[in-house]
């Protein structure tokens, strides 16, 4: 029997397994979460890569035509002007295929949740 893949393996494997287009959004994504949260666990929920740091920090997928990003708490609120151009609900920011990912907002977002879990622990 195979030993089961790591959660950082799974969410390669999520990547590799995207179409195409979404793969370097994807991959880009990743170091962004990354970078903004060195600690937290990554892991698929809900099929998607997801990252946790005293709570759900985001989650982000490929779809038929663009990858998303779904923020989580009061940084919608505090980036709510510079998500507006992305938003397509509270919580769901997209890019479609081809366009360059806001790697800044999507920082800032990931760091803002981070103080917000660290706080609220």
């Amino acid at each position: 029997m195979p030993a089961p893949k790591s959660a950082s393996d799974q969410v390669s494997a999520y990547i590799a397994a995207a179409p195409r287009p979404a793969r370097a959004m994807l991959r880009e994504l990743r170091r962004a979460i990354r970078a903004a949260a060195p600690e937290a666990i990554e892991k698929l929920s809900y099929r998607m890569p997801y990252y946790h740091h005293h709570g759900r920090l985001t989650y982000f997928a490929a779809f038929t035509k663009h990858v998303s990003l779904f923020v989580m708490g009061g940084a919608k609120l505090k980036y709510a002007a510079a998500m507006k151009r992305y938003q397509t609900s509270a919580s769901t920011l997209q890019f479609p295929f081809g366009t360059k990912i806001p790697v800044q907002l999507v920082t800032n977002l990931v760091r803002a949740r981070v103080r917000e879990n660290e706080t609220a622990r």
